[in-house]
């Protein structure tokens, strides 16, 4: 058992999850760099710690420093949320040897799942489905892997087996193209992670980025909390969320399959805490594993919404030693869930990062509308962390009304000083494949554009504005007012008239 918990992280998700440990009555301690002095989540948290300069790799990426402060302050457990050192095996060796608990999956299924060669060789062993690639223990050189792709055949991906979020990630749709590719995902995943190592993936077209959510214990229970879809994305970054997906509807049966099947994949590695066990499923619901998130994911309120479950508290449970709460019995899924995430980016320039100070920040209400957030009137946005400031989520009875809420709700958000991803949204929100659940991992950049759909917006109204104002020219024209020949209204002379006959 554990009373106070230091959060390795910054933005909304440290103040997420310091809201969880205050509802637990837990202590927390906030750790912050020298742009982050005046966050929320170093006023909301009992105490807070200057860790560095505003370069993550000088402040948030210390991990000798955080366990540092973490011993100081008298914390005796660290939970890193996401992004920085979540997913960092030797972080949560660093964690235990320290005498500290992380908050998350043991460091051996961390290593597992992280790397992807791995991962996949792993699940593979569980009977899980796999797209066609390379599966080698050994790093292939180039050689190797432009033979293996003639064999796997085209199109391909190229995939940073130490990597995520679309980083060291290329597609190859032509033979030639491939030994360049390979170069370029090598050189991207070195810079990014450190790690130049890459393998081959056959492309799926058309197909859908399910994730499903899944909570193991210390004590060998494993459950899911149903699926989510994330195939709105933009260079394999996920724009907008939602639980259930679309696409498996009322399939209860493909739901328990996928579920089934992700159990299994984090029972292989004996997986505690929360995770997630993203798919890839085709037109025909033929599903496959792309990769395990060991940590908490960004989405992860849409599935709190329809399950009535807190991850984050259940995350802190999980390590505290108690049981689940819930048997795979008890999950039930209930009503429509989606998240937008509102980047500091702006969509009309190639969603081009935008740096400044927010002079107005106006959030939504109302019923079903949740924002998880760490912005402010004041704040500033640096480019040092990632663009996303804030994560608009709405609930409703089903999808027709969340999205008529998340509508309202995008109409009533207001922030003034930066670009953000509010246009974006709004426009997604009307179109009609959206709207119908027909999309696909590539329909926002293939099938997408902000441009084409503002001119053609724009030309609507230029046209109506036209037509009106010749109406009220006509209008005018048509009329000739003159001024009255008398000295007072038609209505005064008829009761004078009226007097006078008496």
């Amino acid at each position: 058992m554990f009373k106070k918990v230091l959060i390795a992280n910054r933005g909304e998700i440290a103040v997420r999850i310091i809201r969880a440990c205050q509802e637990l009555g837990l202590e927390t301690v906030a750790v912050y760099s020298e742009a982050d002095r005046n966050a929320p989540h170093v006023r909301f948290a009992n105490e807070a710690y200057l860790i560095g300069p505003a370069p993550a790799r000088e402040s948030y990426l210390r991990s000798e420093k955080l366990i540092e402060i973490a011993l100081k302050s008298q914390a005796e457990a660290i939970h890193p949320g996401y992004g920085f050192l979540s997913e960092r095996a030797e972080f949560a060796e660093a964690c235990a040897n320290a005498g500290l608990i992380f908050i998350g999956p043991s460091s051996q299924a961390i290593r597992q799942m992280g790397d992807k060669v791995t991962a996949r060789k792993t699940v593979a062993a569980a009977g899980v489905p796999l797209v066609p690639g390379t599966d080698s223990a050994r790093d292939l050189n180039d050689e190797e892997l432009i033979a293996a792709g003639m064999q796997i055949g085209f199109p391909l991906l190229v995939k940073a087996a130490a990597g995520g979020g679309g980083k060291g990630m290329r597609m190859v749709h032509q033979p030639q193209d491939l030994a360049q590719s390979i170069a370029s995902a090598r050189a991207e995943a070195e810079s990014a992670f450190g790690d130049g190592r890459v393998y081959l993936e056959k492309l799926i077209t058309g197909g859908r980025h399910i994730e499903i959510q899944v909570l193991g214990d210390q004590h060998g229970n494993i459950i899911h909390l149903g699926e989510r879809e994330c195939s709105i994305q933009r260079r394999h970054q996920k724009l907008l969320e939602e639980s259930p997906s679309p696409f498996v509807g009322d399939d209860e049966e493909l739901r328990q399959r996928m579920g089934a099947v992700a159990c299994a994949a984090a029972a292989a590695v004996n997986y505690v805490s929360a995770g997630t066990i993203e798919f890839l499923v085709d037109n025909d619901k033929n599903f496959y594993f792309l990769e395990m998130n060991t940590r908490l994911q960004v989405e992860h309120p849409v599935t709190e919404l329809v399950t009535g479950v807190d991850i984050v508290k259940e995350q802190i449970r999980v390590a505290r030693g108690r049981k689940l709460r819930l048997t795979q019995a008890d999950v039930k899924m209930s009503g429509w869930a989606i998240e937008c995430r509102i980047n500091a980016e702006d969509p009309y320039n190639n969603f081009l990062p935008s740096i400044g100070r927010i002079e107005t920040s106006i959030l939504p209400g109302g019923p079903g509308v949740r924002v998880d957030t760490c912005a402010f009137p004041g704040y500033q946005v640096t480019p040092y962390y990632d663009s996303m400031i804030a994560k608009l989520i709405c609930y409703g009875e089903n999808r027709p009304e969340t999205l008529m809420r998340l509508r309202r709700a995008l109409n009533e958000y207001r922030i003034i000083g930066v670009k953000t991803t509010i246009p974006f949204h709004q426009q997604l929100l009307n179109s009609h494949r959206f709207m119908a659940g027909k999309f696909h991992t590539r329909f926002v950049d293939e099938e997408f554009s902000m441009d084409r759909n503002a001119d053609e917006h724009e030309e609507r109204i230029a046209v109506i504005m036209a037509a009106l104002a010749a109406y009220q020219h006509l209008q005018q024209s048509a009329h000739i007012v003159q001024r009255n020949k008398r000295d007072t209204s038609n209505w005064k002379w008829v009761g004078r008239w009226e007097r006078q006959h008496r």
